[in-house]
């Protein structure tokens, strides 16, 4: 079993930058691809991005060129550095972790989830 706990969230103006951590504990984090997924009120959860265990990055084409994932396998911690940070970006922010060295868009191929964290921004 694996405990994923977000942080990071919050209200910012367009523009601002934001930087998301997801902490996971209880197996060996490694060797899980991680992703992260957002969900707008009233939408579905989407695919923002996602990287595998050897790094190798993904992204939607809506955050491109100003989302960073990564990850720190020493600290069993995966990132989401967001910055140019747009109203459209208002969501809540889940990190996610799939049983396979490799990633997926599809949010149905994860096993594991956080409780997401809220992030806000304001025109």
């Amino acid at each position: 079993q694996v405990q994923l706990v977000e942080s990071g969230g919050g209200l910012v103006q367009a523009g601002d930058s934001l930087r998301l951590s997801c902490a996971a504990s209880g197996r060996t984090f490694s060797s899980l691809a991680m992703g992260w997924f957002r969900q707008a009120p009233g939408k579905e959860r989407e695919f923002v991005a996602t990287i595998n265990w050897n790094g190798v990055t993904n992204y939607a084409d809506s955050v491109k060129g100003r989302f960073t994932i990564s990850r720190d396998n020493a600290k069993n911690t995966v990132y989401l550095q967001m910055n140019s940070l747009k109203p459209e970006d208002t969501a809540d922010y889940y990190c996610a972790g799939r049983m396979s060295r490799w990633s997926a868009n599809n949010p149905g191929s994860y096993n594991y989830w956080g409780q997401g964290t809220q992030v806000t921004v304001s025109s």
